[in-house]
């Protein structure tokens, strides 16, 4: 059984795998694998070695549904990854509209994270989403570079 304070080399394989599983599945959208999973018993903020939670691979990739049952079941829609990117940025680059929605919905923050969702909408000429994050035009925000999810 893993403890608190054990390191991921120190996991037996099958739960490494298991994990690796699972993160794929937020990737490829399989809302029903990963969904009955944190059911089960999986950490709904599970990250994976960058930081990067179920629901942020799940809204980079453009998984509105899944990105809603992920919520709706506990996960963090503000949980930043290592590299203080939040999900709802990662949605903005990635033209996920549904996605951004189903975040802002959810309490997201589209001035979290570096750089933030309203830096990157403005960045991308996404006016249409300035509105939605209820921004100013003139709002200032710092829009440092955009990295990829993985």
């Amino acid at each position: 059984m893993a403890t608190e304070t054990q390191t991921v080399s120190e996991l037996p394989t099958e739960t490494i795998d298991f994990a690796h599983r699972m993160f794929d599945a937020a990737r490829e959208g399989n809302t029903q694998l990963l969904l009955a999973a944190v059911d089960a018993g999986l950490p709904p903020n599970l990250m994976n070695q960058k930081g990067n939670t179920l629901l942020m691979l799940a809204a980079y990739a453009g998984h509105a549904e899944l990105v809603r049952g992920l919520i709706e079941r506990g996960a963090d829609p503000n949980r930043l990854n290592d590299r203080g990117q939040a999900p709802i940025a990662g949605a903005v680059f990635k033209r996920e509209d549904e996605v951004v929605r189903v975040l802002i919905e959810a309490g997201a923050d589209p001035r979290a994270g570096e750089p933030n969702a309203i830096a990157s909408a403005r960045m991308f000429g996404r006016t249409d989403l300035l509105v939605v994050f209820g921004a100013r035009e003139d709002e200032s925000t710092d829009a440092g570079p955009i990295r990829q999810a993985s």
